[in-house]
Order: structure tokens, then sequence, then C-alpha cells
């Protein structure tokens, strides 16, 4: 087998196990299921609200899940365990199952579209798109679209970070769909800028000051001359004391 088919024939197997866990553990709130190989067998996590009805008494629901999944979907010794979801809000396969179930009992596509969008962006998403479409009012099949906050349409990060998931439900006008699109508010985007108030204050590092030997101090010029006679007053000393003999002489 090649390797294209090799990834082909895998992505179609998570992708029935999906759907078969999700036909399963609709009672339970389920989530999305993880699937990762490790040396031992093959780990499964499955997220579910109520992880009491997933595991079931002592244990029975599981053993059943496993064994499922080893005979029907060649599983090599799976080893399930289950993860409660946090914050049912910011995941799409629940909110999808909500609103599906909304209008299986008779509720209005328009008020159970708003009130889903509205419990997502309450939670503190960044954005949100549900999509309910089908025959809706009339014979003729129609889509209608609710969507709210930040919802970036293309790029690769907007392709990792938005969480999508779609549900459907029979009516008596036909098949309606629901697709769930969330942007969880841990999501990062280049575009993204943060503004801060203002900055915190430095802190302020104070060194030592190193003390070196310093040279004996000279006495400045200045001393030493003023300790020498200055010239001039030799010499008018010198010519007061001449005058008194030039009087005498006369």
């Amino acid at each position: 087998m090649s390797i294209v088919k090799r990834f082909i024939t895998e992505s179609i197997k998570r992708t029935e196990i999906d759907e078969f866990l999700q036909k399963k553990l609709d009672r339970a709130g389920y989530g999305g299921v993880n699937i990762s190989k490790t040396p031992l067998g093959t780990h499964v996590v499955i997220y579910a609200m109520r992880p009491g009805l997933v595991i079931g008494r002592g244990g029975e629901t599981i053993k059943e899940l496993a064994s499922a999944l080893e005979q029907n979907f060649k599983v090599s010794n799976p080893q399930i365990s289950v993860s409660e979801i946090e914050v049912p809000e910011f995941n799409a396969f629940v909110v999808a199952s909500r609103v599906a179930s909304a209008l299986q009992r008779g509720v209005h596509f328009r008020r159970a579209g708003f009130w889903a969008l509205n419990q997502v962006m309450e939670a503190g998403a960044l954005g949100a798109e549900i999509v309910i479409s089908g025959k809706l009012t009339t014979e003729r099949a129609r889509f209608e679209k609710f969507r709210a906050g930040y919802f970036p349409r293309c790029g690769e990060p907007a392709l990792r970070a938005t969480k999508k998931a779609e549900a459907h439900v029979l009516l008596k006008p036909g098949i309606i769909g629901v697709r769930v699109k969330i942007i969880p508010p841990d999501a990062y985007f280049p575009d993204k800028i943060q503004i801060v108030a203002a900055l915190p204050a430095e802190e302020k590092i104070t060194v030592p000051e190193q003390t070196e030997a310093k040279p004996p101090e000279q006495a400045p010029p200045q001393a030493e001359e003023a300790s020498q006679p200055e010239p001039e007053a030799e010499v008018q000393a010198t010519e007061v004391a001449d005058e008194p003999k030039e009087e005498a002489k006369e």
C-alpha cells in the first residue's frame, strides 16, 4: 500500500469511528474523539459532557465500545479513556447537537440559532457561525446563517483555530442540516495586536563603587610661588633705603 492510500484509509476509518461514537453516545453529550497509536495498542480518548454514561456500571459501556472498535473497525488493542468537556459552549459537536435537538422538539429555527449563538458568545468565544439549511419555511430548500464576533475566513491560522461540526435532524419537511464553526478565546492570529495601558516601572540597579588607592596629593604650584619673594618688592625696598643717604650729602 502506498503512503497516499494509507493516509486516505486511516482518515476514512477515523471518520467512521467518529460517526459511530456520535450515534452511540448521543445521550452522553458526545464532543469528539482523539485516536493515537502507541506501542501497546491504540489510545482512544472520548470527550463527553457526562462521562458517567460513557463508562457505565462497572465499565460495561466502555468494554462494549472497545469490543465494537476491535471487531468492526479493526482497531488493535483499543484502550479507551473518557475526558469531561470543561466548557461545552466551545465544543462544536455539543452546540450542533443542541440546535438539532431543539429543532426536533419543534423550536423555531431562528430562535434555536440565536439562542445557541448567544450562549457561545457569552461564554467568551472570539467568533461563531451557525448555518441551518433545508426546507425551513417553504418547499424550496434554503439556508439561514447566524454569525457574531471576529470570524476570519481564510489563512492557515483560521483553518487551525476554527472548530467545525455538523449535525442532521429528520423533520416532516425533510432533513435539516446544522453546521457550526467556533473560534475559541485562546486562538492565536498574527494580526492580533495587544495594547498595554501602562508600562511597568523599571527597576533601578545600583552598582557598588570600587574604591581605588589614590596617589599622595602634591602641593599646588601656586603655594610655591607665594613662598618666593616678589622681585618688585625688593626694588622698592632698595629705593626707599637710598633716599636718606642723598639728603645727608646735601
